[in-house]
């Protein structure tokens, strides 16, 4: 079953996204992909994996035709996952730079800051908080800019 929900080549991508970009609209998603999704590819994937439980939708009080994916306890769960992925492929793979960095740091920090990144990913997805300016998210983000910006 677990291959069968995340084994396509999008489903980690899109979660990627979500979870490290704070990208949680369709467009955001859509623009802002580095590997240039298909607008249909992403919308199948997004209803997939709202579908199996790993995104809810969130609907738009001002705009209805405007949802927001919201990551689940499941795909939270995901975090140390990703982090080893991101590790291993830095370590074997050509990535990009800005994408390398921010599998070293995710690696360096362990399972601390792995715990301390759900926990943030719970505030926001969970409780609709928003991220600390101080947090992971901010420290990735911001190694991220940093390699990105050197590299244009």
């Amino acid at each position: 079953m677990t291959v069968e929900v995340l084994g396509d080549r999008w489903s980690l991508v899109v979660l990627r996204d979500i979870m490290f970009g704070d990208r949680r609209r369709f467009r955001e998603l859509l623009n802002h992909s580095e590997e240039r999704i298909a607008s249909n590819v992403l919308a199948s994937r997004l209803k997939r994996m709202s579908d199996v439980g790993l995104l809810a939708r969130h609907g738009d009080p001002t705009h209805r035709q405007k949802v927001e994916y919201r990551l689940t306890e499941p795909a939270i769960q995901l975090v140390p996952v990703m982090a080893q992925l991101g590790d291993w492929g830095a370590r074997w793979l050509p990535t990009a730079a800005e994408l390398t960095v921010r599998a070293e740091l995710l690696a360096d920090g362990g399972p601390r800051l792995w715990s301390r990144f759900m926990s943030e990913l719970r505030e926001v997805h969970l409780r609709g908080g928003v991220f600390p300016e101080d947090g992971v998210l901010a420290e990735l983000t911001a190694a991220y800019e940093r390699v990105a910006s050197a590299h244009r």
